[in-house]
Formats: structure tokens, sequence, C-alpha cells
């Protein structure tokens, strides 16, 4: 259970909700940022069509991840194949339910994931409004679009400390186990963020977790 940490408190649940409230304007309990990323790799030489990503046009693995306001990757599930939809990934995963599970044990509230249209609206899950008619829920949306970008940017911070794994050309996936490079990637990007804070950390004013505390 990577919620299982003796850090991941009901009073660390609000301090994230409180960053993301003073940087979207928008008064709801989201803690923290979901969204699957494409990791392209060299076209394999079988099973070319399961790992063919169309919207990014790319041979790929892909990752689901949460991204929470001190510049962390609290989650990360995969490697599996580039063609899958983010919400089956999502149901594959069985994130929901270790979330609801989680946070009964360890909060008195509700807070819930943000992320884009793609994702199903749950109880620990919010998306966009769809098909806005006001002009509160499109600056609803604006603002969330706004903090939400913080997840893209942990993606880029992975290949930014590690490049060789944004050179496609090398990452063959039948002859190098080029998902849990990735996976590898994600531990030390947070480490390296624990020990020094990223833009995210910095953009929300919110300070990681100790190394110790991240590694217990």
């Amino acid at each position: 259970d990577p919620f299982n940490k003796p850090y991941f408190t009901p009073a660390l649940l609000q301090s994230y909700s409180n960053a993301v409230q003073a940087r979207s304007g928008v008064n709801l309990r989201i803690w923290s940022f979901i969204d699957g990323t494409v990791r392209p790799m060299s076209r394999p030489i079988r099973g070319q069509r399961l790992f063919y990503n169309g919207h990014k046009r790319v041979h790929a693995l892909k990752f689901q991840s949460i991204a929470t306001p001190d510049g962390m990757i609290s989650h990360l599930y995969g490697p599996v194949d580039g063609r899958r939809h983010d919400a089956a990934i999502l149901e594959e995963s069985g994130l929901l339910v270790q979330l609801e599970n989680s946070m009964a044990r360890t909060a008195t509230s509700v807070y819930s994931l943000y992320g884009d249209p793609a994702y199903p609206t749950r109880p620990h899950l919010l998306a966009p409004i769809r098909n806005p008619v006001t002009q509160g829920d499109r600056n609803h949306n604006r603002n969330m679009s706004g903090v939400r970008q913080s997840v893209e940017w942990l993606f880029g911070n992975i290949t930014t400390l590690f490049a060789f794994l944004d050179f496609k050309r090398n990452l063959k996936l039948l002859l190098s186990p080029i998902g849990l490079y990735y996976q590898v990637g994600a531990i030390l990007a947070n480490c390296h963020n624990c020990l020094y804070g990223n833009e995210v950390s910095r953009k929300f004013k919110l300070s990681p977790p100790t190394l110790e505390e991240y590694l217990q």
C-alpha cells in the first residue's frame, strides 16, 4: 500500500489540500493529481499493434502516476501496453479501491485526486466540469488545469535527471527491462526532490518529506 506511510497523516492530506486551494482558488479537498504518461520506445519486432499509442503516434509503455504538491510521485502503476486508455489503466490498477480503504483509515474527510477529462468522476477522483455552462464553471476548469500541470512537470523532471530514459532508440522492449528503468528513475527523482526540492514543491510552497521519511 503506497499510502501506508508513517508520514501519510490527516495533517499531511490537509496541508496538500490547502496548498492546492491556495494556488487554484478552488474550494475543494484536492490532495494530488493523477495522470498517465506515455514512454516512447523503439519499435518492437513483435506485438507492434499492442504497444502502439495512436494519440502520440509512437510505440510505448504507459504508467499511471499520482503527483502530490510537495513534488513527490506518490504512486506509480505500470508498465502497461502503450495503447491502453487512462481510464482502463485506472480500473486495472485498483487504485480507487485502494484509496477508499486507505482514506477510511487515515482521514475523517473525503479528499480527492484530480485528473484530466479522460477520468471518471468518483468520490475520491474529480475531473474538469464536462460541458461547462457558466463563467464560473469555465473559471473552475481553467484554474484547476493550471495546477494540474504539475504532474506533467514531474514526468519531465524524471527524464531531465536521467536523459537516457528519453532516448527511445536505445529502449528496446525485448532486450532491456525498460519499464523497470523508468520505475527506478521515478524513485531516484523522488530521492532527489527530498534533498533539493523541485519546481512543483516550490510552486506550491510545500516541503517534501525527508529522505529518511521517504525511504522508511
